[in-house]
């Protein structure tokens, strides 16, 4: 696997520092104030900005704890928005930098969504899209195959859904503007909630959240506070905790949060072996092996062993369902992804100082 020059690695930080900044000023314009709230025993930052029907209008900004908003909110002022610049950037990473660039369907639909403040309220793009970020993210030219998609997922922690007292526009507001074929899909419980959307050409658009209980609520669609509607999935909790930031390259960037790579590895193992029997699932199944087995070479290759083996151990611990899970899983895996699994457990697991792996034979 080929890496990609540090001199693209390094336009990436600052494109996606560039974007940060853009999206930030637009979101906050500077006659606004942020406050501090206390939301459950927890202190978070919101902005009110002046609106002359009522009095003010308030956003969720993010947790007092993050000292990137801490930062932001000390040194708050406007920034330039060299949009024109970013784009060449973009378009520079992609053509000569070896990093991938998603389809403008995706990237529209993403565009929209932060836009509305899907990643302000502490939303994780997951699924292909949020693959394709990682080539940038770990600095390797990954294939073009691995990411090829129809759909766009976003996740949801249930609790900060609660919690941020904010929401997002009329979902299906913001995505017929990219589309207006855009259409809710009646959910499979009957359930008047909907928790997708979808065009007249097929290409989707799905929320999710962990499942908070049995699998009895597996088939009926939670209702969010900041989303709206939302599917319970079993195993999210693992993907989208202590999500990453970076850059999706497209158009001028767009700064998003992306499950953790070892994180999205390991789950997409588990998930595999969830996969119906059907051919549509069988060619998920075939996409998702494909995936974790990109991500053991990158993460070994970028030093990143021990990232891996601590998140497959998180996974290990988690009883023997998940157990279960990994063991099946390696039987998927071609045989230089099992080796590759096996190597980087085994590098892994010599950094973090554990002496035996729970790497089924």
């Amino acid at each position: 696997m080929k890496t990609i020059d540090l001199m693209y690695q390094t336009m990436l930080a600052e494109l996606g520092q560039r974007s940060l900044d853009a999206a930030w000023t637009v979101d906050f314009p500077s006659e606004g104030t942020f406050t501090p709230v206390t939301v459950k025993g927890r202190r978070y930052w919101y902005f009110d900005l002046p609106d002359g029907q009522r009095g003010r209008t308030r956003r969720y900004v993010g947790p007092a704890t993050d000292d990137d908003i801490a930062r932001r909110v000390e040194t708050f002022k406007r920034e330039k928005d060299d949009l024109r610049a970013r784009r060449r950037m973009v378009s520079t990473l992609t053509r000569e930098g070896g990093m991938l660039a998603l389809d403008s369907m995706s990237g529209d639909v993403v565009e929209a969504l932060a836009a509305g403040g899907l990643f302000r309220l502490r939303g994780v793009l997951i699924g292909t899209v949020a693959f394709q970020t990682y080539s940038g993210l770990l600095g390797v030219r990954l294939p073009m195959a691995a990411i090829l998609t129809g759909d766009a997922d976003v996740a949801q922690d249930y609790a900060i859904s609660s919690e941020v007292q904010d929401s997002l526009p009329p979902i299906v507001e913001l995505l017929q503007g990219v589309d207006p074929t855009f259409r809710p899909v009646p959910h499979r419980s009957g359930a008047a909630a909907t928790s997708a959307f979808q065009t007249d050409s097929g290409f989707r658009v799905e929320f999710l959240t962990s499942n908070r209980g049995s699998d009895d609520y597996m088939d009926q669609p939670a209702k969010m506070p900041a989303l709206g509607g939302a599917d319970p999935l079993r195993f999210l909790d693992f993907l989208i905790r202590d999500p990453v930031r970076t850059i999706l390259l497209h158009k001028s960037g767009i700064p998003v949060t992306v499950p953790e790579p070892s994180r999205y590895a390991v789950h997409k193992l588990i998930v595999a072996t969830r996969r119906r029997m059907d051919d549509l699932s069988a060619l998920k199944r075939e996409k998702d092996i494909r995936q974790a087995e990109l991500l053991f070479e990158a993460l070994y290759q970028t030093r990143r062993a021990s990232d891996f083996a601590l998140a497959y151990d998180e996974a290990w611990e988690r009883g023997p369902a998940w157990q279960e899970a990994l063991r099946e899983a390696r039987y998927m895996l071609s045989e230089d992804g099992r080796a590759a699994l096996s190597r980087i457990l085994r590098l892994g697991n010599q950094q973090i100082g554990k002496e035996r792996s729970e790497d089924p034979q």
